[in-house]
């Protein structure tokens, strides 16, 4: 489990939800021009409770979501 400090480190951007909990996201540019954003879900107490990767195009558009916590649903295409 990371703590707090940890997580604002590696993500850099973060949002406040309901109930103390927290969005992290982080984003990565692709060789093709795309992009991929990492988003992390975690409750007050800095538990991560949802973990996923989402895949953009040249376009910015959202064409595939893989979700690897808390069940790794591999990648899904949209």
């Amino acid at each position: 489990m990371a703590s707090r400090d940890q997580n604002e480190r590696k993500f850099g951007h973060w949002e406040e939800l309901p109930s103390g909990q927290r969005r992290y996201s982080r984003e990565f540019i692709g060789r093709t021009g795309g992009r991929a954003r990492y988003v992390k879900a975690v409750d007050a107490a800095e538990n991560t409770i949802r973990f996923v990767q989402e895949i953009y195009d040249q376009a910015g558009r959202l064409v595939a979501v893989h979700e690897k916590f808390p069940v790794d649903l591999g990648h899904k295409q949209l």
